[in-house]
């Protein structure tokens, strides 16, 4: 398996098969271009066929410094439990220390095993219960990455 960031609408739009849904353009040309923001996919060996992801982007707060937030990680069916997912995490943490950030942080459902047993093979602890609350402001917003369409 070999690991490397996404540098190109191309690559993203290869992985898409491993996303919840299609990459659309704006929005992979958005974070492609954004400073802070990581896509590491990984590749199966000889086929050069994606079969992972995980995404981080860099978060800073004043009391904080640097962070990396672990976005999003899928690996494809047939590649779970394999160690792929773990070796897409140690790259980004990887990746979070070369660029000085002072640690990395995930949200995680405290039912899904999967994705627990995957970030502490990783070297990553529990750090107590969560709980997401999130705002939808719907897929044309400008916040998007896509062009809004025009009223009247």
């Amino acid at each position: 398996m070999e690991i490397r960031s996404a540098a190109s609408a191309a690559e993203v739009t290869a992985a898409e098969h491993l996303f919840d849904g299609p990459a659309r353009p704006g929005a992979t040309r958005r974070f492609l271009d954004s400073p802070g923001h990581h896509l590491l996919l990984a590749y199966e060996e000889g086929s050069g066929t994606p079969v992972g992801f995980v995404s981080g982007v860099e978060t800073v707060h004043p009391d904080k410094g640097t962070e990396m937030f672990l976005y999003e990680l899928g690996v494809a069916e047939g590649f779970r439990r394999r160690g792929t997912g773990r070796a897409l995490v140690r790259a980004l943490a990887a990746l979070a220390r070369e660029r000085g950030c002072a640690g990395m942080w995930v949200g995680v459902d405290t039912d899904n095993e999967a994705a627990l047993a995957t970030y502490r093979a990783a070297g990553g602890t529990d750090e107590g219960r969560f709980v997401s609350v999130g705002w939808d402001f719907g897929p044309e917003s400008p916040e998007s990455g896509e062009d809004a369409p025009r009223q009247g």
